[in-house]
């Protein structure tokens, strides 16, 4: 197996080194990622300019590692492509482990589930995996699910979805079980403000977590489970669309 390994939080975090490493037990892991941080970059593409491109030598479990100059989204398109060139076919894309959660209507702006969902758009079967902590200690949880659920995500090539899984923030041993879980919704009281004149910076506060649903992933986290989710691709609302239907529509 050939699988391509992305994350946002840049090519020098621990978490894509634990997961390169982890997934090196299932076949030849290839690594690229941003050279710096690029979390919250969303599924953004480098559609000005160019992209700097360099191969990193020994990085821990993967036969080849680039950092690129793009986002997370570029990364694996780029590395799909980068790949092919050399006549390897990814089976399988892997992105993260990410520090931090990615939970609920946040996973709008994850650039680790974006890089997941480049790969999902392909046509690859696609996971993206996260510890929920912007500074986690255990990632052995983590690794563990990427590597145990790795067969089953195989098989679903062409679905354009993405397997996300959280872990908290706590070591292996002290996990409940793993959930199947809904993405619930997250409220932020947030907005940018002015930190010197003409300098703004974006500040926001976690008003209200949805957890007041069975099956939603922020109450199985914050009970201590791990959790895995299906998220799907498809941008249409339904009924919307009936009822545009039923609009007076003319030139």
């Amino acid at each position: 197996m050939n699988i391509l390994v992305s994350n946002d939080d840049g090519i020098q975090a621990e978490g894509i080194k634990r997961l390169a490493q982890a997934l090196s037990q299932k076949g030849q892991v290839y690594v690229v990622a941003p050279d710096q941080q690029r979390s919250a970059s969303s599924h953004a593409l480098s559609l000005q300019g160019t992209l700097q491109v360099t191969e990193v030598k020994d990085f821990p479990g993967a036969k080849q590692a680039w950092k690129t100059s793009g986002t997370p989204a570029d990364c694996v398109k780029l590395g799909l492509d980068i790949l092919k060139r050399q006549g390897i076919e990814v089976d399988i894309v892997y992105a993260g482990i990410n520090h931090g959660a990615n939970l609920g209507s946040d996973t709008m702006y994850s650039g680790t589930v974006s890089a997941a969902a480049e790969g999902a758009f392909a046509g690859y079967p696609a996971v993206a995996v996260s510890v929920c902590d912007h500074h986690p200690l255990y990632f052995d949880g983590a690794c563990h699910l990427a590597v145990s659920i790795f067969d089953q995500a195989i098989k679903t090539a062409g679905r354009t979805m993405v397997i996300s899984l959280n872990t908290p923030n706590i070591p292996l041993e002290e996990l409940k079980g793993i959930r199947i879980a809904r993405l619930g919704k997250m409220t932020y009281d947030g907005g940018f403000h002015e930190t010197e004149p003409e300098i703004y910076q974006y500040k926001g506060t976690l008003l209200q977590i949805e957890e007041d649903k069975e099956d939603v992933d922020a109450r199985f986290i914050n009970e201590g489970y791990a959790t895995v989710s299906a998220i799907k691709y498809d941008l249409n609302d339904y009924e919307g669309l009936k009822e545009l239907e039923g609009w007076e529509l003319s030139l």
